[in-house]
């Protein structure tokens, strides 16, 4: 048996707010083929944080469209709603280090502090609430992480597909927020804690969470976890350059299950990433053997 099974572990983290289209298929394929590759484990983890959004039921199809693919997972389903005592714990152990602070801003007070020039969609947290003085506003309030002061917040890294990366965490992101103010676990916290005790040493996932990285490894490092190694795809587009989305129900689960089989899914995927020349009908597992990052461009793919 390769000992690298007991080294190598990836995962899948889908949010079960709907159906899984091709996107969501693409990352998981290469999610999959990148950690058989390597000898290693997949791990399959749900997270339903969002209590507004999430439905079991959605759980159940994403599960079963992955059977159904052949991307089956050697550990979980792990349930992030079952997880809320460890959250607690670990952002008390932030707090008691005075890294995070109740911020009360709504998204309007935040969209209107917002340059002129920001206009690419990213919202950076300007610090209005970082050093309000106790008791001087109530109600319901975010849990912020304090990042450090400009110039002093710059992560480096190398992404395993598209390089080295350096972000400058104060400019770039702001203090980010690590619990809502309705009391739902934010998605920063949640997968850094998860990623750390379920051993992951590699995340596979879309580019449009490229700058989710830096963020995840300064609170892993903050919180004494060791970051997993970050590779980033290329989208998923449709001829309007639009990243495709659950919206596009024509490019769901339901919709290709009626009217091809997995192998024919797979292999349009593995065409379309460059992992073989023709969009022939193949298994995942058939991938495995000729898998490598460097077949794959970095270059958004339409469908």
């Amino acid at each position: 048996m390769n000992n690298k099974e007991y080294l190598e572990r990836g995962r899948f983290a889908p949010s079960p707010t709907g159906r899984m289209h091709l996107g969501n298929v693409f990352s998981a394929l290469l999610s999959w083929l990148s950690i058989k590759a390597q000898g290693g484990k997949w791990v399959l983890r749900i997270e339903d944080i969002d209590p507004q959004r999430s439905r079991m039921e959605y759980a159940d199809l994403i599960m079963g469209d992955l059977e159904w693919l052949g991307l089956t997972w050697d550990e979980g389903p792990f349930y992030q709603s079952e997880r809320g005592e460890i959250y607690e714990a670990e952002l008390q152990k932030l707090t008691a280090r005075g890294l995070t602070y109740p911020c009360y801003c709504t998204r309007a007070d935040i969209l209107a502090t917002q340059a002129p020039h920001e206009s690419d969609g990213r919202v950076v947290y300007k610090g209005t609430c970082r050093n309000l003085k106790p008791g001087t506003h109530s109600g319901p309030a975010a849990v912020r992480m304090r990042v450090p002061e400009e110039g002093e917040g710059i992560v480096s890294f190398v992404d395993g597909h598209y390089g080295e990366q350096t972000v400058d965490l104060t400019t770039q992101c702001g203090d980010f927020i690590v619990r809502r103010k309705d009391g739902a676990w934010a998605y920063q916290l949640a997968v850094v804690v998860d990623d750390a005790l379920m051993g992951i040493t590699e995340v596979v996932r879309g580019r449009d969470l490229l700058l989710s990285s830096p963020q995840q490894i300064y609170l892993a490092k903050e919180l004494g976890f060791a970051p997993p190694r970050f590779t980033h795809l290329p989208l998923l587009c449709n001829t309007e350059g639009q990243r495709l989305s659950k919206r596009d129900r024509s490019l769901d689960m339901e919709a290709l299950r009626s009217r091809f089989e997995a192998e024919d899914i797979i292999g349009l995927l593995a065409y379309k990433a460059g992992l073989q020349e023709s969009p022939n009908r193949v298994t995942a597992e058939e991938l495995v053997a000729g898998f490598d990052w460097k077949k794959i461009g970095c270059e958004d793919i339409e469908f």
